[in-house]
């Protein structure tokens, strides 16, 4: 068995365009990285096709089917719990469209197994404003989202809305899991809020997004409404909530 420290977890609905190649990608890296996929009964075939591609990559490659799409955090949730689980010490969250460069996924377990930080977040905001063909007004909502959650939060986190990450085991066994309640755009600062309550070291790569060319985007109104109502909920729990600490390594 090639065995890894290592898993990226890739949530999938319809993404029968692009899964194929994000897998291929992720294991022609240097470095041996595992993929969960968790599948939201994507009616377009990606299920399919992962089955496939599993026979080549039977060590390598592992997949989770749902019965329906049951949204972002839940799916995230889904993968953290199998990963732990299975022992892996690095879990990366990545998109299936490329956004996420895979060729990233080295920078960001440098910046966990080598540099000492809990977190690493691919971040679009840490050094200027790294995006790729975006549209102004989803460049704007987005960097002014992460300038309301610094605000409400107090987090020290620039790019608190992204969802290109690696967390150490450690992170995901202290943080309460099943008390993680947002799906959306939302989740992903309710775990970076999460971590940071705890006490955990985060750290932001610089990294460059890129607008997906092939499928469609799962973006909506919804999901940025869910985070702007969700930051007032997080703020109130910060004062109030008692958050597990984190273990201290020697």
């Amino acid at each position: 068995m090639q065995k890894s420290d290592s898993i990226v977890i890739i949530p999938t609905y319809n993404e029968k365009e692009n899964i194929e190649n994000i897998i291929r990608a992720v294991f022609g890296l240097e470095k041996t990285f595992h993929i969960l996929i968790i599948e939201d009964g994507s009616p377009d075939g990606t299920a399919a096709i992962v089955k496939e591609l599993q026979k080549e990559f039977p060590e390598r490659l592992f997949m989770i089917e749902r019965t329906g799409k049951l949204g972002l955090g839940t799916a995230y949730i889904c993968g953290f719990k199998w990963a732990v689980e299975h022992k892996y010490d690095y879990i990366f969250e990545m998109d299936a469209d490329f956004s996420h460069n895979p060729n990233d996924l080295p920078r960001l377990y440098n910046a966990c197994a080598n540099e000492g930080n809990d977190v690493a977040i691919g971040s679009r905001y840490v050094s200027g404003v790294n995006v790729v063909n975006w549209p102004m007004g989803r460049v704007l909502m987005s960097y002014y989202a992460s300038k309301y959650v610094q605000f409400v939060t107090g987090i020290k986190v620039k790019d608190t809305t992204a969802g290109f990450k690696c967390y150490r085991r450690e992170v995901l066994e202290t943080i309460e899991l099943d008390k993680v309640r947002f799906k959306g755009y939302a989740f992903q600062i309710e775990m970076k809020f999460t971590a940071y309550k705890c006490g955990f070291k985060i750290k932001e790569v610089p990294v460059i997004f890129v607008n997906r060319e092939l499928g469609t985007s799962k973006m909506n109104s919804s999901i940025f409404g869910e985070a702007v109502f969700g930051v007032m909920r997080l703020r109130w729990d910060g004062w109030f909530r008692k958050y597990p600490k984190r273990v201290s390594r020697s």
